[in-house]
C-alpha cells in the first residue's frame, strides 16, 4: 500500500513534464517563436538579438529555433516574411488582373505600414539593412526570391523581373522616407493621398506595355 500511495505523486509528477514539454514544442510553438523574434529585432535590431534571447522570450529551448528556423538570417527572413505573409498577398494584388494593379499594391503596402503590428519590425528590419550587410543580404534575399520574382511572374509585360524592382524601390524608398527618416509633408501625409499619387506610377510599371 505504501509503495502504491508514493507511487502516485511520481506518476502525477512524470504527467506534468510532458505536458511542459507539449506547452514548449507543441502546435503553437512555431508561431510562438516567430512572434517573438519579431518582437526581439524590432526592439534590439539585428546585431543585438539573438537565437538565444528569441527562444527565451518564447519560453522554448534554443536548440528548437534552430529546428524550425535554423540560423538567425534564417529567422530574420522569417520575421520579415510574417509581415508580408507573400503567398496571400500576391494573389490578392495581382490576381484580380492588370487594371487597377497599381492602386491594390501601392494601398497594400502602405497598409502594412500603417498597421502599428506591423511597423515597428519592418522599420528594425530597414533600420537594421540600411547599417548592418548581414540584414540587408537577407532583406535582399527575401525582396528578390520572396517577393519581385513571384509577382514577375505574375506580369504579362516586357522586361517583368526589371518592372517588379522598379515598383519596389519605388515603395521601399517611401517607407525610408515616410516611416525612417520622417521627412515632411510625406511624413504625415493622408496615406490614401500618397495612394492616389502613386498609383499611376506602379501602374506604368506593371501593366503597362
Amino acid at each position: 500500500m505504501t509503495g502504491g500511495t508514493s507511487g502516485a505523486p511520481r506518476a502525477r509528477r512524470g504527467r506534468g513534464r510532458p505536458s511542459a514539454a507539449d506547452r514548449a514544442d507543441g502546435p503553437g510553438a512555431r508561431e510562438r517563436i516567430l512572434e517573438a523574434a519579431r518582437t526581439e529585432f524590432a526592439e534590439r535590431g539585428y546585431d543585438k538579438t539573438s537565437v538565444r534571447g528569441i527562444a527565451k522570450a518564447a519560453g522554448v529551448d534554443a536548440a528548437l529555433v534552430h529546428h524550425y528556423f535554423g540560423t538567425k538570417d534564417e529567422m530574420f527572413a522569417a520575421a520579415v516574411e510574417m509581415s508580408f505573409e507573400p503567398a496571400m498577398v500576391i494573389p490578392a494584388v495581382l490576381g484580380q488582373g492588370p487594371e487597377g494593379v497599381g492602386e491594390r499594391l501601392a494601398r497594400f503596402f502602405l497598409g502594412v505600414w500603417e498597421n502599428p503590428a506591423t511597423r515597428a519590425p519592418l522599420l528594425a528590419v530597414v533600420r537594421s539593412a540600411l547599417t548592418h550587410e548581414a540584414a540587408a543580404k537577407v532583406l535582399r534575399g527575401f525582396v528578390l526570391r520572396r517577393l519581385l520574382e513571384r509577382v514577375a511572374g505574375e506580369l504579362a509585360v516586357p522586361d517583368p523581373e526589371f518592372r517588379a524592382e522598379l515598383a519596389a524601390s519605388h515603395m521601399i524608398g517611401i517607407a525610408i522616407m515616410r516611416y525612417v527618416i520622417q521627412v515632411e509633408p510625406l511624413a504625415t501625409a493622408d496615406p490614401e493621398e500618397i495612394v492616389a499619387m502613386v498609383a499611376p506610377t506602379l501602374q506604368r510599371y506593371l501593366a503597362e506595355a
